[in-house]
């Protein structure tokens, strides 16, 4: 599933006047200042966050020794701009150990999260500190601050306040306690995880048992195969290019059943790996810390930073969606049912049988074979498909830069500049699923801009990705949700690429965060847009019309399976962080009770289950719902392009730039959205786009 990390700011490293061995304590002397990869070794990292750590806690010390009144500049842009060398240490090792991960990055990633925790704390809860930052909060009206400086007060005032600052010391011990526990379970939730999906395989030895795969498939699980040291056999995974074409497409059921059982079940076998006992833990910490601060429940400790704002409201848009949703899923269910029974299968609908069959059923229903429309969707002509999107809407450029490091061969670099050929920034992608990365598809940033001594500090963005591999001699070919995904990603990182703020830190909330990704998938699949991009990798024919004519048919084709998966992880993830319990549940029968409550149908189960649900662990806790929200505004937004007729309009395109994408964190959402639409988002243009309306 997409994901992007809430954007906050981390920054590249001064030069520094210690050990020259490590190249954290170093100017880099690279392209743009792109991490030396090559260089950096796993023994660099623990001391590189202890000297980070003891420098910003001197950072902090200066600013409290100060004998001036507090101000502004002198406590909250300082404290904003302190931890450089932290946040560019993180920056790194974050990145790759969610990106190329190995057993001493896991130790080290165990051992430094508790000490990070520790330090935050110790920034979150300084007395002397707080007092300094309040006294700033509470002269605000005399300030004279602008709207982004008038931002930057309200979530650092706010930042003490739900970091603690207001409880006393006893609270502030548990507090911090429970903050050093949550970090290390998180770290550990994730590992497991990661080990899980990579533990498992299918091992076909029976060419029989291939049947009704595509041949691009076969090739493609014949290498993984050769890579497992099973040569002459094929071998199926957990990863997205491998699972999901085969539940798709193979004949056999018994092994489309032990496929999606496995992936199911991952973090759920009662053994060193399981994860029950730790989303039960971390939940009921979660509550805990919520109490401890004053809120009832984790949820209303995180929506209050959000455009939602409280639980109430997301549930309010999951209901408002869900009704419809269940009901179309239901009549797909019928109709699955239906094909089953005109081939005489003598058996019911399953989990393992529906994405089958909804292949079979697209095929004789609009004459669309899914495999059909990868010669046409090369990895790196979709790539230059949504540069292209990107250069017509804000003028921007892509320029590979190959004298840029990496650190990994998969990874391919571009210089973004603007129309006029400004030098914007770094843009870096890595797209092919490996063992030590973690699954799925996300944005991040190795550096993020803002504003050092008046000049801008230019970001370096990553997408990241497990889309299908190059075999068989043939390039990478996409699926269309792997073109969606891309183009998803791609306007996570054009987001950060011209976000144009002054300051480091800050944060979007999720529900917000998600729409300058999800608004970009509205391009992928646009007739107009097809023809510049979707051309057949051998032949270069261009997309045929009666080929684009049957993606657009399709539409609407399995959006309730697809919309009721989704929002059955969303009901989840709420129902997690609204228990008001403080000790742990079981796992297990609170998951099914959830289930039950929103009366999922059984043919349909939990894609996200709870023992390895990373987004809820990483960062969308109480926040999956985001990409719903999220999906009002973005069908919102592009509506306003196609009622000026042109998927380009300059002034719509220009509007979009400044009022969303150029504020970052500067200004409020919903503020954000008005000024580019004119008014309040409107549910309906999403529910027809889904077909709910």
């Amino acid at each position: 599933m997409r994901k992007l990390i809430p954007v906050i700011s981390l920054a590249l490293c001064a030069a520094a006047s210690a050990a020259p061995a490590n190249p954290f304590f170093v100017e880099w002397n690279t392209p743009f200042g792109v991490p030396p990869f090559q260089t950096i070794k796993e023994e660099h990292y623990l001391p590189a966050f202890k000297e980070g750590m003891a420098r910003q806690k001197q950072e902090v010390r200066n600013i409290v020794r100060k004998r001036s009144a507090p101000t502004f500049e002198n406590t909250v842009a300082e404290l904003d701009a302190s931890g450089e060398l932290l946040g560019n240490v993180n920056s790194v090792f974050s990145n790759l150990a969610s990106a190329e991960t190995n057993e001493k990055l896991q130790a080290i990633e165990k051992e430094v999260a508790p000490l990070l925790a520790r330090h935050q704390d110790d920034i979150s809860l300084n007395p002397i500190l707080f007092q300094r930052v309040k006294a700033v909060w509470d002269s605000r009206e005399k300030a004279g601050l602008n709207v982004e400086e008038q931002r930057l007060l309200e979530y650092t005032y706010q930042g003490f306040v739900r970091g603690g600052a207001l409880l006393n010391a006893g609270q502030q011990k548990r507090l911090r306690a429970i903050n050093e526990e949550l970090s290390v379970l998180g770290v550990q939730f994730g590992e497991n995880v990661l080990k899980e999906t990579n533990a498992w395989q299918l091992v076909i030895d029976k060419p029989e048992d291939l049947a009704g795969l595509p041949a691009g498939v076969v090739t493609a699980a014949a290498e993984a195969a050769r890579q497992a040291g099973k040569d002459g056999k094929w071998v199926i995974t957990l990863h997205a290019p491998s699972i999901w074409p085969f539940l798709q497409y193979s004949q056999k059921r018994d092994l489309r059943r032990q496929v999606l059982e496995a992936y199911l079940s991952r973090g759920d076998h009662g053994d060193a790996r399981d994860n029950k006992a730790i989303i039960a833990r971390m939940a009921a910490l979660r509550v805990e810390k919520a109490r401890l601060l004053g809120y009832p429940t984790w949820a209303d400790y995180v929506l209050e930073q959000t455009m939602a704002r409280n639980a109430k409201s997301v549930y309010g848009l999951l209901d408002r969606v869900w009704g419809p949703a269940l009901t179309m899923a239901k009549r797909e269910a019928a109709d699955l049912q239906t094909v089953i029974d005109a081939e005489g299968g003598g058996f019911k609908l399953e989990s393992w049988d529906w994405r089958y069959y909804a292949e079979k059923l697209k095929q004789s229903r609009f004459q669309l074979d899914e495999e059909a429309l990868r010669p046409y969707f090369p990895l790196e002509q979709v790539r230059e498909g949504a540069f292209r999107v990107a250069g017509k809407l804000y003028g921007l450029s892509f320029v590979e830069r190959k004298d840029i490091p990496v650190y990994h061969p998969d990874v391919k670099t571009f210089e973004v500049r603007e129309k006029d050929g400004r030098h914007l920034g770094i843009f870096m992608v890595d797209y092919h699923p490996r063992p030590g990365k973690r699954s799925g598809a996300w944005c991040s940033g190795y550096r993020y801009t803002w504003i050092k001594h008046g000049k801008r500090v230019d970001p370096i963005i990553s997408n990241v990705g497990n889309f299908s591999r190059a075999a068989g001699g043939k390039p990478a070919l996409l699926n269309i949700e792997e073109v969606e995904t891309l183009f998803h990603e791609f306007g996570h990182a054009l987001h950060a690429l011209i976000g144009a703020g002054r300051f480091r830190n800050g944060s979007m909330p999720p529900d917000f965060v998600e729409l300058p990704s999800q608004v970009m998938e509205n391009w992928a699949l646009e007739p107009e847009v097809l023809k510049t991009y979707a051309r057949h990798w051998q032949t270069g024919e261009v997309m045929p019309d009666a080929l684009i004519a049957k993606i657009r048919a399709t539409r609407h084709f399995n959006q309730g399976f697809e919309t009721v998966e989704y929002m059955a992880a969303s009901r989840l993830d709420m129902d997690w962080h609204t228990l008001t319990d403080t000790k742990p549940v079981d796992t297990t029968a609170f998951e099914k009770a959830s289930v039950a409550r929103m009366g999922l149908i059984r043919e349909i189960p939990l894609r996200y289950r709870s023992t390895y649900f990373t987004h809820i662990v990483g960062g969308y806790d109480a926040g999956y719902y985001g990409y719903l929200w999220s999906g009002v505004l973005d069908a919102d937004a592009f509506a306003a392009f196609q009622e000026k007729g042109d998927l380009y309009d300059a002034a719509t395109a220009a509007s979009f730039r400044k009022n969303i994408l150029e504020p970052g964190v500067g200004r409020e959402p919903g503020e954000m959205f008005r000024t580019f639409r004119g008014r309040d988002p409107q549910v309906e243009p999403l529910l027809k786009k889904r077909g709910l309306l």
